[in-house]
This record gives structure tokens, sequence and C-alpha cells, in this order.
């Protein structure tokens, strides 16, 4: 299939509040959004490359993705071009360039193809097929080591918007009693099922979105790796069916997102408790109190 590569380029001054990194991953994010699968990294001059398929690209998208982007933070210039490449296996050449995660020391997240090792707690083995969730982003990485400090085993656990799986994945190896992973994207839910098979786990893929979620069914652990409005959405029927003196795990958002998502968390019940940051990304930890 033609492909055809973008390329970004973005300039901070020092004078903006946002860095570079931060304004390239927001770039990154609504590409994706407009269905860009893979990126390169970034340089050190600020730019990267996007792929997306030839039947899929549309310069008048980039055109007000561009102009989006300026009205988000005026201090930022962006710039792109673009060109049709030839046809090849992209997924082999995205698959030579994908390298494994470490997470923390204590989790090693790999592709089939990358080595095992024998000094890491936990292992995750993920196939590569464009799914969100591969601990290269910010956010992945952020609850991934949030989910390390929760105490899982015995418990039951819902990881909503769950991507390749690898959250749930690790909920499930940590001795979760029961896991039950939800994305209303079919080709994640199919990744993910793929991924819990491979990792030898008992996960619940459920294709479907918050809607999904009924009274008859409560989590003790609720991972969420969403964007923000989604988050905001939906909390009403997260708290619903999260136990009292249950944890929600929330990222997908950046740093200036977090004032809101509190408001909005603390009128279902829900304590802030923890919070971490990386890259500009940030993963909230709240608790259900019964009485807050």
């Amino acid at each position: 299939m033609k492909r055809i590569q973008v390329t970004f380029n973005v300039a901070t001054p020092d004078t903006s509040d946002l860095t570079t990194s931060t304004m390239r991953e927001i770039a990154k994010s609504m590409l994706a959004d407009c269905g860009y699968d893979s990126f390169t990294e970034d340089d050190e001059y600020g730019a990267f490359d996007a792929y997306i398929n030839a039947d899929l690209f549309d310069e008048q998208a980039l055109l007000d993705l561009k102009k989006q982007l300026e009205e988000y933070e005026p201090a930022v210039t962006y710039s792109f071009s673009s060109q049709e490449l030839p046809d090849k296996d992209y997924n082999e050449e995205w698959e030579r360039q994908h390298q494994p995660v470490l997470v923390d020391g204590f989790c090693w997240v790999r592709a089939p193809f990358h080595p095992h090792r024998d000094d890491v707690k936990y292992e995750i083995v993920i196939e590569p097929k464009m799914s969100f969730g591969t601990a290269h982003h910010a956010t992945t990485y952020l609850m991934l080591s949030l989910l390390e400090q929760e105490e899982v085993a015995g418990r039951t656990v819902l990881d909503m918007g769950s991507g390749t799986g690898v959250l749930a994945i690790l909920a499930a190896k940590k001795g979760a009693s029961y896991v039950e992973a939800i994305d209303v994207d079919e080709w994640a839910f199919r990744n993910a099922s793929e991924n819990f098979e491979h990792n030898g786990v008992n996960v619940n893929a459920i294709l479907g979105d918050a809607s999904a979620l009924t009274a008859d069914k409560h989590f003790d652990v609720i991972l969420a790796n969403i964007n923000r409005n989604i988050l905001l959405h939906d909390m009403s029927s997260y708290a619903k069916v999260l136990n009292t003196n249950g944890s929600m795990l929330l990222s997908g958002f950046y740093e200036h997102d977090v004032d809101i998502l509190r408001d909005k968390a603390e009128q279902f019940g829900l304590r802030l408790v923890q919070q971490r940051t990386r890259d500009g990304w940030t993963a909230l930890r709240f608790v259900k109190r019964l009485n807050n």
C-alpha cells in the first residue's frame, strides 16, 4: 500500500510556557487522531516524521490541524512537508525501528523479536501492530509506573481504552483475581486479545465503550489512559462501578489539565492522592471514599 510521509517542524521560543518536546507530543497526539499510525524519533531541531496510508491522507486536514496547534499556543510555529513513499513492507520497517522499554527497572516491555530479560520482575510481550500502548509514550509509561505501586493481587481490575492491553497484562501478572479490558477500536480489541494469549494471562476483552459497564459488575481498580475529553465525559460511569476505597488511575492528558480532571472526579467522591508527570504528560491516582 502506498504511504505518505509528513515531516513536521516545531519551533518553540524560550518565552513559551511549553517545551518543544511537549508541543511535539501534542502534535503527534492530534495526528494520531487523524489516522497517522507511526512516527519517527524526534531530531535535535524539533522535527519528526509521521506516516499515513495514502488513501487516508488529507492535506486540508493537515492545514486545519496546524491552525488548531497555533491557536493552542500562539508562540509556537509549525511547518510541514509531505511526500509519497515507494511501495514496501512498512510494518516490517517499523518493527526494525521499534525498541523495547524498561519501565522504572521493574517492567520490560518488548516485542516478540526483542531479547528476553531475566533481571526484571515483569516482562510483557506486545505485538507491535500500531495499537496505542507500547510504553514508548509517556502516558503508558506513567500508568505502568503507578500500577507497579498499586496492590492488585486478589482484586478486580478494569482497563478502559485498553489499546494493546499492556496495562491489563501487568495487572494480571500482578495477581488480579479478574481483569476486564474494554476498547472501542476493533483493531485494538483484536491486538489486545492476541497479546493476552501471548503473555499467558486471563483477561476478558470487550469491544465497546463506557456503555459496556453495567451496574452488576464492580471493580477495585480502574485504569483509564484516554484523552481528557473522554475521561471527563465518562467519569461518572467509572465512579459508579468503582468499589468504595478502590483506586482509579488516569492518564492521557497534560499537566495543565489536572485541575479540571480533579474537580470533575471530586464530584463523584474521588480524592486525588498521587500525581506524576513525564514530558509534560500527567497521570493521577484517585481513591473513592465513602465520606470524602
